[in-house]
């Protein structure tokens, strides 16, 4: 087991003929008992399913982690897959057949996902289930539920502190109802999305308890000092997560130091213990088997501790999640993983796989960069930083794909990089600035009406709370609805269209607005994130098809993005998506392409005013023709192409 605490530099070496030899040799030695034993417990045909996915897996298991852990357990490891694929129910065998046949099923242009929590949407699991004709209505076809296996009870981050991965939250419901809710949504073609924390625990998780208690079984699932020299060094190089409230990265307990990247009461595990690994191999198998098809991966950039660094995306982490990936997909290859790496735009493309040779790990990931250009590209009336910024990146796998979004359950973060900012004529720190005052009402002429969110109050920098609709100034006045809308709406068209699966957050669907009740419940007053997470209100939703009020408008516009998306074979995922340059700073244009369509060509403007683009930078990908708009049909006069303010247009090459 390597010591994260070592202050070596990490060593990847090639993954040669010597490792799959050794690979070879272990397989081949565990073959012959290996196969009986899973006929006995699989059947026949499902054995030879499962000896053959594990024969193409088996690089991607043993390689990663003899370079992490230096010896592999592969019978022990084959062990737990067989125990999960012989638990496996059979409606979710059927699932995983229909999806090895179309491994890519996630790719698909008529995936939409929809992120709530469930007991602010509906109150619990049950009631979930039974409002599932709403999102139906809507067009999702894959639900994300925010945290909801069962938290540590008080203070807890929103559930992300969790005290039992195998238990939901008494308040949503059971175990049961979520396998129910699970199975009434596999009815509908739908998926489901669940979050599980990979980097830390509830302090009162049985593993901490077991740990604090000296059980030699859990010796060394957690990190602890004596005192505070190790901490101090480590601390140096680290940044804090919320440097106002809690400060550091280290907790005093018991007359121990334990690691502690977010709160107090969240545990960092230590992932250097293969014991670790093996105790969440388990866990994910057995949430699997309960109906959970997308595993959001929760701060999985922090699980490898390095001395020196940052302690984020660490080569190591990658290969866990390589090694994860590839287990799972053996006892349960109907599943996928989606990473929750909010990082710069260069440590996020490996999550996906981008590596010098392609490694799989997240199926998907989330578009951080392009939500936060939305927003900066909205503010300034400028398109500038985001075509430069996402022009940047790097290209991502073809078995991926991004997750694309205009607003979450977060604070935003500003991650614009010194370098693009000067690339065109900025200065980043003062663009941070400027997005604080903006969207947090302090900028003269704002319409904005968000949150600063942990302020530094050493370098004064911030994040953004706030709902989408009260960010883009729509309040109870009927007169902000005009604009309000428009700023709204675009921005879903774009996320909506830079491919991947485009995700609504609960209410955004019909604008619903800062809910400031938060601060009358002692437990979420000091967290102003809770601002734009509301209760669903289904008073507005019953509005929703009347055209003349607020909600009727934008669930009508989403509506709108969904139908069309669903026809634009260029939209799914696995294509690729290129910044145009055009010749107007207002106006970010996009094209996309799959190796089955034509020619996809998106335009976007964030000026309030109309403006123009010379045609002739779209008209040269042939003959194109509106999709759909904000407007009707794209005008061209006098070889310009004149956008409406806050307009978009979708054209495709039919």
């Amino acid at each position: 087991m390597r010591d994260p605490r070592a202050t070596e530099g990490y060593v990847d070496p090639m993954a040669g003929s010597s490792v799959r030899t050794r690979a070879a040799s272990a397989f081949e030695a565990l073959l012959p008992s290996l196969t009986p034993g899973a006929t006995e417990r699989l059947g026949r045909s499902e054995a030879l399913a499962f000896l053959a996915r594990l024969a193409t897996s088996l690089l991607d298991i043993y390689e990663p982690l003899e370079v992490v852990y230096g010896k592999v357990e592969l019978n022990d490891l084959v062990e737990v897959l067989l125990e999960a694929a012989g638990d496996r129910p059979v409606a979710l065998r059927d699932l995983d057949r229909r999806r090895e046949i179309d491994p890519r099923w996630y790719q698909r242009a008529r995936q939409v996902g929809y992120v709530c929590y469930a007991d602010r949407f509906a109150g619990s699991l049950r009631a979930v289930a039974d409002n599932l004709d709403y999102l139906d209505e809507l067009g999702v076809t894959y639900l994300h539920l925010m945290p909801l296996l069962e938290p540590r009870p008080g203070e807890n981050d929103g559930g992300y502190a969790v005290r039992d991965y195998r238990a939901v939250d008494p308040r949503l419901g059971t175990m049961d109802d979520l396998s129910e809710l699970a199975g009434r949504l596999r009815e509908r073609s739908m998926s489901l999305c669940v979050d599980l924390v990979l980097n830390h625990t509830a302090k009162e998780h049985p593993w901490a308890e077991s740990w604090r208690a000296g059980d030699p079984a859990y010796a060394d699932f957690y990190m602890s000092f004596p005192d505070r020299e190790m901490p101090d060094a480590y601390e140096r190089t680290i940044v804090p997560v919320f440097p106002d409230r809690a400060p550091g990265s280290f907790t005093e307990f018991d007359g121990k130091w334990v690691w502690t990247t977010f709160w107090s009461y969240q545990w960092d595990l230590n992932w250097a213990s293969p014991n670790v690994f093996r105790a969440m191999l388990e866990t994910i198998l057995w949430l699997a088997n309960r109906g959970v098809d997308v595993f959001r991966l929760d701060a999985v950039p922090f699980l490898w501790k390095r001395l020196g660094t940052t302690c984020l995306n660490e080569p190591e982490v990658h290969r866990i999640v390589q090694a994860l990936h590839a287990l799972v997909r053996v006892a349960a290859p109907g599943v996928i993983f989606k990473a929750e790496a909010i990082v710069a735009p260069d440590d996020l493309v490996p999550y996906l796989g981008g590596h010098d040779r392609y490694r799989p790990e997240c199926e998907l990931a989330y578009h951080n960069q392009l939500m936060v250009m939305l927003w900066s590209s909205l503010a300034t009336r400028d398109a500038r930083l985001m075509a430069q910024s996402l022009a940047r990146m790097k290209p991502i796998p073809a078995e991926a794909s991004w997750v694309s979004y205009v607003r979450g359950h977060d604070d935003i973060g500003w991650a614009v990089s010194a370098e693009d900012a000067a690339a065109v004529g900025w200065d980043w720190w003062n663009h941070r600035n400027f997005l604080n005052a903006f969207f947090s009402g302090r900028f003269d002429g704002s319409y904005a009406q968000g949150a600063l969110f942990q302020q530094n109050p050493v370098t004064g920098d911030a994040r953004i709370s706030g709902s989408a609709a009260s960010l883009c100034g729509i309040t109870a006045d009927p007169a902000s609805w005009p604009d309000g809308v428009r700023r709204l709406l675009l921005l879903h068209a774009v996320a909506f269209a830079y491919g991947g699966i485009p995700l609504i957050y609960m209410g955004d669907e019909l604008a619903m607005r800062n809910d400031l009740s938060y601060r009358d419940d002692p437990a979420l007053a000091g967290d102003n994130r809770w601002m734009h997470r509301p209760h669903m209100d289904w008073t507005a939703a019953g509005r929703r098809h009347d055209p003349a009020t607020l909600e009727g408008q934008v669930f009508a516009g989403l509506r709108e993005l969904v139908a069309a998306r669903k026809d634009l074979l260029a939209l799914r995922g696995g294509g690729e998506t290129a910044v145009v340059g055009v010749d107007n700073g207002h106006v970010f244009a996009w094209r996309r392409r799959h190796p089955r369509s034509g020619t996809f060509i998106g335009l976007a403007n964030f000026s309030e005013q109309e403006q123009t683009v010379e045609a002739a930078a779209i008209g040269h990908y042939g003959w194109l023709e509106t999709a759909l708009s904000s407007d009707g049909p794209l005008v061209v006069r006098e070889g310009r192409a004149h956008l409406p303010g806050l307009g978009f247009v979708w054209l495709i090459e039919r």
